[in-house]
């Protein structure tokens, strides 16, 4: 039903995680053993709550940060969430919960950025005149 994938080329490794649970984290550290490169991690940050009946579908910001650090991923962009209500989350509140997990962590926030609709992210800035 749901699917994750890793996609490898010269200029790098994406790997996008689809919709998840964490569980125990035994796949997350698989994927990054196996593609030991991975330049960006695509991961859910939305629709987890309430957590008795999301967390098999659904992992929340601090989840997701485990997952960034568990595949390894250089950075990580937040997808699934703020554009529409899926859960009993606010709309803002995935954000909002992703800094306080990264502060938490002591993760610099431009490593895991939440990604509004129409945002670009570029690994490599060009350089400024």
């Amino acid at each position: 039903l749901w699917c994750g994938f890793v996609i490898t080329s010269p200029a790098g490794a994406i790997y996008l995680s689809g919709d998840t649970g964490y569980g125990d984290g035994a796949i997350f550290r698989e994927i990054g053993r196996q593609c030991p490169e991975i330049d960006v991690a695509i991961l859910p940050i939305g629709a987890y709550e309430p957590r008795w009946f999301m967390r098999n579908q659904h992992v929340d910001p601090a989840e997701a940060v485990q997952i960034m650090l568990d595949c390894g991923a250089k950075h990580a962009l937040g997808m699934h969430w703020g554009t529409f209500p899926l859960s009993d989350e606010g709309r803002t509140a995935p954000r909002n919960a992703l800094a306080a997990a990264l502060a938490g962590r002591g993760i610099e926030p431009s490593r895991f950025l939440p990604m509004e609709p129409g945002d670009v992210w570029q690994r490599f800035q060009p350089p400024s005149d």
